[in-house]
């Protein structure tokens, strides 16, 4: 393996947990700040937050299928 497919697959790795854990923490945070002003809408508020966690964790996923493919390359 080259070093560099082995940096490229770390790099892709690390940045798809960082970008994951940002993503999640936003859409978690703006869901709770919605419940908290309008308490009524909280059923449909939790679908939408379960929507788009999985939205955004969609992305890590396919970063890290791609840092596999990095070092199966290799």
């Amino acid at each position: 393996m080259t070093s560099l497919a082995l940096i490229g697959a770390g790099l892709a790795a690390a940045g798809a947990a960082i970008g994951g854990a940002i993503g999640d923490g936003l859409v978690i945070a703006k869901m709770l700040e919605g419940m908290a002003r309008q308490p009524e809408l909280e059923g449909k508020l939790r679908t939408n937050m379960f929507i788009g966690v999985g939205l955004v964790e969609a992305v890590p996923i396919i970063a890290i299928v791609i840092s596999f493919l990095l070092l199966a390359k290799y």
